[in-house]
């Protein structure tokens, strides 16, 4: 698909280009506030926590380019891109998105609601890194173990959402959105139609994203930017614009839960769903680069555990500090891809 829209851009003139990403920024957007908005009101109307929604189905479906995208590599013989897409996509999502949303407005966590899966999150990370290592798997993720994950990933999906409402706390019923209470036509809505509206807004943000991505990469290259920038900067970024969209929506309409809950999953989903869909593909495996034990690794471990770290703090909540330390950590991580 990214094949046939890059080609279908590169035939048109460039006041159009521009034109076709505006809609597409803006559509963008639109797509995050009915995915966000119908979250929040299926999470209110089942009685299950906003971070408990962010981190199964939200995340299910903003993962989705990346797992297109790394399962279509390891089917053409090329695991280095579809393993550094899953681990790449989680040192953005929690360091990069986390910051940027927390450095908006301070991100309120239901601990409650997330304490399990955020161990979750650290131990799949940990998991990855367990099963590449050499004297384990011979630097090789099996096919074997990509259905592992797999198995891994519906056990997941099936407990958070069968205890989700075990771990409803009082913070999150007091900070349902203001917008559904004073909305009774929200209120009034069928779950099963909110369902439907909110696979619309993930399907929305996808094919929006599909487009605005390959339109800024040409504009780019019409008006002299090196394509290596484009590459390290765009390109890396763009599987990973759904959970951005989606996170800074959720902040703004005052859900950092659900951003949270989104990125929680999203990082869950890179290791069970990305890295075990994509090894599942392949009877050869992933092979596992070794310069993936000297930066990648290392610095998804640090990131995760900083993450870590910050939803166990006192005051419940990422501070606009702390999502600039997150920042801060990306940075230095995007940095030493160039010069190690």
């Amino acid at each position: 698909m990214e094949h046939w829209i890059s080609t279908l851009l590169l035939n048109l003139a460039t006041p159009l280009i521009f034109v076709i990403a505006a809609v597409s920024l803006f559509t963008l957007g639109k797509g995050a506030d009915i995915l966000v908005d119908e979250s929040v009101g299926i999470s209110k109307k089942l009685g299950i926590p906003k971070a408990i929604i962010g981190a199964t189905i939200v995340s299910l479906g903003t993962t989705l380019p990346e797992a297109s995208v790394s399962v279509m590599a390891a089917l053409k013989g090329n695991p280095d891109l579809a393993l550094g897409n899953a681990v790449g996509s989680i040192i953005v999502d929690t360091g990069l998105i986390i910051g940027i949303a927390a450095m908006i407005q301070p991100i309120i966590i239901d601990y409650k609601a997330i304490k399990v899966q955020s161990w979750i999150q650290i131990l799949s990370g940990l998991l990855l890194v367990f099963i590449s290592l050499p004297f384990i798997s011979g630097g090789v993720i099996h096919q074997w173990m990509g259905f592992l994950l797999v198995a891994l990933l519906i056990v997941y999906l099936v407990w958070s959402l069968k205890h989700s409402k075990k771990s409803v706390s009082g913070t999150t019923d007091s900070e349902f959105s203001v917008d559904l209470l004073e909305n009774d036509s929200a209120e009034a809505q069928n779950p099963a139609l909110q369902f439907l509206l909110m696979i619309f807004g993930i399907a929305l943000i996808i094919l929006s994203s599909k487009v605005l991505i390959p339109s800024v990469e040409v504009i780019a290259t019409r008006i002299g930017i090196p394509q290596s920038i484009i590459a390290a900067t765009l390109v890396a970024f763009g599987t990973s614009l759904p959970e951005l969209t989606t996170a800074i929506k959720a902040v703004r309409k005052g859900h950092g839960d659900l951003a949270v809950g989104n990125i929680i999953g999203a990082d869950i989903l890179n290791v069970l769903f990305v890295v075990g869909a994509s090894a599942s593909f392949t009877t050869t495996g992933l092979v596992v680069p070794h310069d993936f034990f000297t930066l990648q690794f290392p610095a998804l471990i640090i990131i995760l555990s900083l993450f870590r770290f910050m939803t166990l703090n006192k005051d419940r909540k990422i501070s606009r500090f702390e999502g600039g330390l997150l920042l801060v950590a990306y940075f230095i991580y995007l940095a030493l891809n160039y010069l190690l």
